[in-house]
Protein backbone atom coordinates (compact mmCIF):
# COMPACT_ATOMS: atom_id res chain seq x y z
CA UNK A 1 0.00 0.00 0.00
CA UNK A 2 2.86 2.35 0.78
CA UNK A 3 4.46 1.66 -2.60
CA UNK A 4 1.17 2.38 -4.36
CA UNK A 5 0.74 5.73 -2.62
CA UNK A 6 4.38 6.67 -3.18
CA UNK A 7 4.13 5.96 -6.90
CA UNK A 8 0.92 7.99 -7.17
CA UNK A 9 2.57 10.90 -5.36
CA UNK A 10 5.65 10.76 -7.61
CA UNK A 11 3.46 10.61 -10.72
CA UNK A 12 1.47 13.67 -9.62
CA UNK A 13 4.59 15.66 -8.75
CA UNK A 14 6.25 14.82 -12.07
CA UNK A 15 3.06 15.76 -13.88
CA UNK A 16 2.84 19.14 -12.13
CA UNK A 17 6.49 19.92 -12.82
CA UNK A 18 6.09 18.83 -16.44
CA UNK A 19 3.11 21.13 -16.95
CA UNK A 20 4.49 24.21 -15.19
CA UNK A 21 8.14 24.15 -16.26
CA UNK A 22 8.76 25.12 -19.85
CA UNK A 23 10.68 22.52 -21.83
CA UNK A 24 10.09 19.71 -19.34
CA UNK A 25 7.07 18.15 -21.00
CA UNK A 26 8.77 14.77 -20.92
CA UNK A 27 8.24 14.76 -17.14
CA UNK A 28 4.51 14.95 -17.76
CA UNK A 29 4.75 11.92 -20.06
CA UNK A 30 6.80 10.02 -17.47
CA UNK A 31 4.24 10.91 -14.81
CA UNK A 32 1.36 9.65 -16.97
CA UNK A 33 3.19 6.39 -17.77
CA UNK A 34 4.04 5.90 -14.10
CA UNK A 35 0.43 6.50 -13.06
CA UNK A 36 -0.81 4.01 -15.67
CA UNK A 37 1.70 1.40 -14.52
CA UNK A 38 0.68 1.99 -10.92
CA UNK A 39 -2.98 1.53 -11.83
CA UNK A 40 -2.16 -1.75 -13.60
CA UNK A 41 -0.21 -3.01 -10.59
CA UNK A 42 -3.05 -2.06 -8.25
CA UNK A 43 -5.60 -3.83 -10.48
CA UNK A 44 -3.49 -6.98 -10.64
CA UNK A 45 -2.89 -6.95 -6.91
CA UNK A 46 -6.45 -6.31 -5.75
CA UNK A 47 -8.39 -8.25 -8.37
CA UNK A 48 -9.78 -11.60 -7.28
CA UNK A 49 -7.36 -14.43 -7.93
CA UNK A 50 -8.36 -16.87 -10.65
CA UNK A 51 -7.86 -20.58 -10.42
CA UNK A 52 -5.69 -21.90 -13.21
CA UNK A 53 -7.66 -23.96 -15.70
CA UNK A 54 -6.81 -27.66 -15.90
CA UNK A 55 -4.49 -28.81 -18.62
CA UNK A 56 -6.53 -29.75 -21.72
CA UNK A 57 -4.81 -33.11 -22.14
CA UNK A 58 -5.42 -34.26 -18.57
CA UNK A 59 -8.91 -32.82 -18.07
CA UNK A 60 -11.60 -35.51 -18.05
CA UNK A 61 -9.19 -38.47 -18.33
CA UNK A 62 -9.87 -40.52 -15.28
Amino acid sequence: MVLFLLLVLVAVVLGIIGVTAEGLGYLLIIGIVLLAADAAIAYARWSPARRPSPHPLTAGNG
